[in-house]
C-alpha cells in the first residue's frame, strides 16, 4: 500500500510520519484493496484557533470506492487518532454491509438499517476558514473565501452514491448518475431521510430582468 504525507504550513517530524504509517497498516487489514493512502498534516497559526490548531486529513482509495475522515485538535497525534477511529469506522461500516435479496425477501432500506443508530454521530463543529483558501477574485481584502477541488468520479446509481457519501463523512455526495445521464447532488435531510437534486441544463441564452419585462 502506497502512503504519501504531506504537511500544509508545517514541516511533518520523521518520528511522526512512522507514527502515521504503523496506524495506516490497519486499513489493509479491513480492506484488502486500498491499494493508495493519502495524509495531509495543516497547521492553523491563528492562537484564536489553538484547540483546533493540527489538523489531520486521511484519503483512501480502493479501486472505485473511497475512504476519508478529517479531524482536529491541539496537537497532531489527537488530531490523527481521532481522523484514524472514523476513517476505520467507516470502513467496518463498509464490510459490515450486506444486501440479501432472495425470493420474496428485499434489500432494508437506509432508514430501516439505520433506524437504531444515534443521529448525532461524527458531527463536528464549525471550522475558521482554511489558509489555503483562495480569495474570490483574488480580492485579499475580500472576507469571502473559495476553495475549488476537482472531483473525479464515474457514473453511478443513486444508491452507490449515498453508499459513497456514507464513506466520505459529508453530508452531500456529486457525482453524475447513470439513470438520468445528469450531474445530481445526494444530500442529507433531517434524521436518517435523504433528497437528490438532478441538474436540468438550460442551452438557451439567459435573459435580464429588463429584456423579460419588455
Amino acid at each position: 500500500m502506497e502512503i504519501t504525507i504531506t504537511g500544509r504550513h508545517t514541516e511533518v517530524p520523521d518520528r511522526f510520519r512512522r507514527h502515521i504509517e504503523d496506524k495506516l497498516s490497519k486499513v489493509s487489514q479491513l480492506d484488502s484493496r486500498v491499494g493508495r493512502c493519502d495524509v495531509v498534516i495543516s497547521h492553523e497559526s491563528n492562537p484564536r484557533q489553538s484547540k483546533a490548531a493540527e489538523r489531520v486529513e486521511i484519503t483512501c482509495r480502493a479501486r472505485r470506492t473511497v475512504f476519508r475522515a478529517e479531524a482536529s485538535a491541539d496537537e497532531p497525534y489527537a488530531a490523527l487518532d481521532m481522523a484514524m477511529a472514523r476513517l476505520l469506522e467507516r470502513m467496518r461500516r463498509k464490510n459490515d454491509k450486506r444486501r440479501v435479496h432472495r425470493g420474496r425477501q428485499r434489500p432494508l432500506s437506509v432508514a430501516e438499517a439505520t433506524a437504531g443508530l444515534p443521529t448525532d454521530l461524527d458531527v463536528e463543529e464549525p471550522s475558521a476558514i482554511r489558509p489555503d483558501a483562495a480569495k474570490v477574485g483574488g480580492d485579499e481584502d475580500c472576507p469571502v473565501h473559495l476553495r475549488e477541488k476537482v472531483h473525479h468520479t464515474h457514473p453511478m446509481s443513486v444508491d452507490e452514491a449515498l453508499s459513497q457519501m456514507e464513506l466520505v463523512g459529508h453530508d452531500f455526495y456529486l457525482y453524475h448518475d447513470a439513470d438520468t445521464d445528469k450531474a445530481s447532488v445526494i444530500y442529507r435531510r433531517r434524521g436518517w431521510s435523504y433528497g437528490v437534486i438532478h441538474l436540468d441544463v438550460d442551452d438557451s441564452p439567459a435573459r435580464s430582468r429588463d429584456e423579460e419585462s419588455a
